[in-house]
């Protein structure tokens, strides 16, 4: 690894850290449950949109107890727009195996942290030098964004050697005490001055005498990431079927893409308005008017929805849907972003 970096380098990015950090609602304290339900949140979602989500998460469910006695639907709810629904589906699992095993204390130990529902290397590694002040290695893109620069390092970034090396080489840099500034100093380093988008910001970086890349100029170019196979794309028409009582939403299959969650009524593919009307139809709604239809692509990460919105006001509701009142869509059924766009 880098022959630059010694001990004053982990001092020196810590003591930025501390002049520099982010304000952020789940650092005011070292409790494992506030890490924890950050970081899940945090994994793939920018921290912008993270920070109300999760102040409206701790208001609802305060504690480890709360989120184990939690219903299903209302973690959903809390989660609508975050996506990935498995997160926090596999944070309630965790939450009731440490209620039920471990008296409702969250564990200490990285191995132990990891074995729980939905945590990782990273999340593992994140919680346990934060909270319990442990040498593990927290790597996720931003860390290994960064240390391939301060490397100088072409290998492609989501090589999992690579990963396992740079894991293991920061270990060795941690210091005694206050080991979450250094993790937490790795990962706002990547986001604020070696960042993801344009050029990395070299000229103010704090820990610039080190890297490898800028002596070398070849920090713009790093790091180096295979290309992603192009998306599948998806037609679908999605029917707003809007009835006196309410409008029909209905559950998706318990396996596949947003597994069990609701919907809005709908097929993949994509209909014109006379087969929208037939369609309604069939499901047995006696259409009476066809108010106005809109376009919408929803991106997944392999998947982009292109999808047809048809509003359709019905007059019968048959039972093979549920009909919800804008209340109802408001406070208790979580509609992933992707359908909840044609209700705004």
């Amino acid at each position: 690894m880098v022959k630059r970096i010694d001990k004053t380098f982990t001092e020196t990015l810590m003591t930025w850290y501390r002049e520099n950090r982010r304000d952020l609602p789940w650092r005011e304290d070292k409790e494992p449950y506030h890490v924890w339900v950050s970081e899940i949140m945090l994994q793939q979602t920018r921290v912008e949109a993270v920070r109300e989500y999760y102040l409206r998460f701790m208001k609802a469910l305060p504690t480890i107890s709360d989120l184990a006695a939690a219903e299903e639907e209302t973690l959903l709810k809390l989660w609508q727009g975050l996506g990935y629904y498995n997160r926090i589906r596999n944070m309630h699992k965790a939450a009731q195996q440490i209620e039920a095993q471990m008296g409702g204390i969250f564990p200490q130990e990285f191995d132990a942290i990891k074995a729980l529902p939905g945590i990782g290397d990273y999340t593992a590694g994140a919680i346990a030098s934060i909270c319990f002040n442990q040498k593990t290695a927290a790597v996720d893109g931003n860390v290994l964004r960064v240390m391939s620069r301060l490397n100088n390092d072409d290998t492609d970034i989501l090589n999992a050697g690579l990963k396992k090396r740079i894991t293991a080489y920061l270990s060795s840099l941690y210091p005694e005490k206050d080991c979450g500034d250094f993790t937490q100093g790795l990962i706002e380093l990547g986001a604020l001055i070696c960042g993801p988008a344009g050029a990395p910001k070299c000229e103010i970086c704090p820990v610039n005498a080190y890297c490898e890349a800028k002596a070398a100029g070849t920090a713009a170019a790093l790091p180096v990431k295979a290309k992603k196979k192009a998306r599948k794309k998806v037609d679908m028409t999605v029917f707003i079927l809007q009835a006196p009582l309410g409008t029909a939403v209905c559950r998706r299959a318990e396996t596949g893409l947003l597994a069990g969650l609701y919907q809005l009524p709908n097929v993949e593919k994509r209909l014109t308005a006379a087969q929208a009307i037939e369609q309604v139809e069939r499901w047995g709604c006696t259409p009476k008017n066809l108010l106005r239809s809109t376009d919408y692509c929803h991106v997944f990460t392999h998947v982009e929805w292109h999808m047809t919105g048809y509003f359709i006001a019905v007059e019968k509701m048959p039972k093979i849907f549920q009909w919800a009142s804008d209340a109802q869509l408001a406070a208790e059924i979580p509609l992933p972003t992707a359908f909840g766009y044609f209700l705004k």
